[in-house]
């Protein structure tokens, strides 16, 4: 399993122009899933978003977790994450998980963002979405359960 975890100032993401879900200041995390996944991913992700340290303290330094700065989540699922593209010029998608167990994941990493207590909002998983965001930082991490 892999996240994208960008520190925003606000995120939305829309779905047939209707936004669908809407955060401040928190995190943008996109969520890949492959075939070997299992819940155990799904914790270690969810608990490594949550309190990766990537928020300025006082001092200016990354040092606070989005539990210490009370910030907000919005989640995206991206079958792109999985995007293998050494050979020719279209990328292959095999590594990514087929819908049914990276809908289940994906769902599972919601439940568990959530029960830390983190404001969360969530795009369509499958849907065709346009997410629109302020990237503050830029502060962009890539995790990998693996």
């Amino acid at each position: 399993m892999k996240i994208v975890v960008q520190r925003v100032s606000h995120a939305e993401v829309k779905v047939d122009n209707e936004v669908i879900g809407k955060i401040g200041h928190g995190l943008l995390i996109f969520v890949g899933v492959t075939h070997t996944d299992t819940e155990k991913d799904v914790s270690f992700l969810a608990e490594k978003a949550v309190n990766l340290r990537i928020f300025n303290d006082h001092e200016g330094k990354m040092n606070r977790s989005l539990l210490n700065v009370s910030g907000e989540v919005l989640i995206v699922s991206q079958f792109t994450l999985y995007g293998d593209a050494q050979k020719g010029r279209r990328p292959s998608f095999t590594e990514a998980a087929g819908p049914d167990l990276a809908n289940a994941l994906y769902l599972e990493f919601i439940s568990e963002v959530e029960k830390s207590g983190v404001k969360t909002a969530t795009g369509i998983f499958g849907a065709d979405m346009k997410v629109e965001l302020l990237n503050d930082g830029p502060v962009t991490i890539i995790i990998d359960s693996k």
